[in-house]
């Protein structure tokens, strides 16, 4: 814990507060779009990760923005999270992070060693990725919420988008899923200390790695798994025009998430995915707590890679030889009935 104090009033937050996807989309579909700008490769109407502009043949800025209310107490650890779930939209698209800039809210009455803690936990993860803390902008709020707005480079022949997979590809899970459910449970005293120290290690670590040695394979397709959840962001990525065949036995789970589902210690922004992708998804023997968990919102979750079948076994074991719990989890087919099939 931070020696500085705790954010005594955390009552859930990271990826949890999202919008719904289903309303977002409702909301977005109406604003007035304009002239498209041609140099604009990658825009809001893609549902894609983040948004990409060309300034020249071979260098395209990649934008994002990302924050949320904490979802652990202490400050430095809430701020090297939201740090790395803003930083990892840059590196789905395939990019690297060049300048950040934080974005606070954040109480008078409360005290601003709790903010200095938060705010050095983000320069730590950005100083991490390799970028450049280059300012930012706060404002008074009646609750805390931090995070980041990224600007990083990609080459347009290079990057990544998240609905180009092709039939026959592989889809890779960079990290474990369930952190969703692990926060819920600590939120009651009802997490084994080391099941939420496992999700704290997982939502601190940046996807730079796994994203660099991506590179070094035939990437068709990326995306990195957050609010929407597994399943939610899957389904962005068949793009109304692929399908796909979910192994659930594969799917790297964090210890702990299964059981804190049993006991009913999910979400209200896990039941809003369902609602929202579960008409998509098929379940052949699926047991409950891995749909939920397959469902569950994550917060700076790891990639979900669409590789070239030849070499996705490749991929695997250098992600995993790096230390992290990537797996083979699917495989994308041809457009049929049922969008998303899980099995067991």
């Amino acid at each position: 814990m931070s020696k500085e104090g705790k954010i005594v009033f955390c009552t859930g937050g990271g990826c949890t507060a999202k919008l719904g996807a289903g309303a977002l989309s409702r909301i977005l579909e109406k604003l007035p779009r304009g002239a498209r700008d041609p140099s604009l490769l990658v825009g809001y109407d893609s549902q894609d990760d983040a948004a990409v502009y060309r300034i020249t043949d071979d260098i395209a800025l990649v934008q994002t923005v990302d924050f949320f209310p904490p979802m652990v107490d202490d400050p430095y650890t809430f701020g090297q999270i939201a740090a790395a779930n803003a930083l990892s939209d840059v590196y789905a698209m395939g990019g690297e992070v060049k300048t950040a800039l934080n974005l606070v809210c954040f109480p008078e009455s409360m005290d601003l060693n709790i903010l200095g803690e938060i705010l050095r936990g983000g320069a730590k993860k950005v100083a991490e990725a390799g970028g450049s803390l280059a300012g930012g902008h706060s404002i008074a709020d009646t609750s805390v919420k931090y995070g980041l707005s990224v600007t990083g480079l990609v080459d347009p022949k290079k990057m990544y988008t998240n609905d180009s997979g092709r039939p026959g590809d592989k889809l890779i899970l960079t990290k474990a899923l369930g952190v969703g459910l692990i926060c819920t449970a600590n939120r009651v005293g009802e997490a084994a200390p080391e099941d939420m120290a496992g999700a704290i290690a997982s939502m601190t670590t940046l996807n730079k790695n796994a994203a660099e040695i991506s590179r070094k394979y035939t990437v068709h397709a990326a995306t990195d798994v957050t609010g929407f959840s597994f399943l939610g962001h899957l389904h962005e990525m068949m793009g109304g025009k692929l399908s796909c065949i979910i192994d659930a036995r594969m799917v790297p789970v964090l210890p702990g998430a299964e059981k804190a589902a049993d006991d009913f210690l999910y979400t209200a922004a896990g039941q809003r995915n369902r609602n929202h992708t579960g008409p998509y998804v098929t379940f052949e023997n699926v047991p409950f707590a891995m749909e939920e968990v397959l469902f569950d919102p994550q917060t700076s979750g790891g990639l979900l890679l669409a590789v070239l079948p030849e070499e996705a076994n490749a991929l695997e074991a250098e992600l995993q030889a790096a230390g992290l719990p990537a797996k083979i989890v699917g495989e994308i087919i041809p457009k049929t009935e049922q969008e998303i099939t899980v099995k067991y």
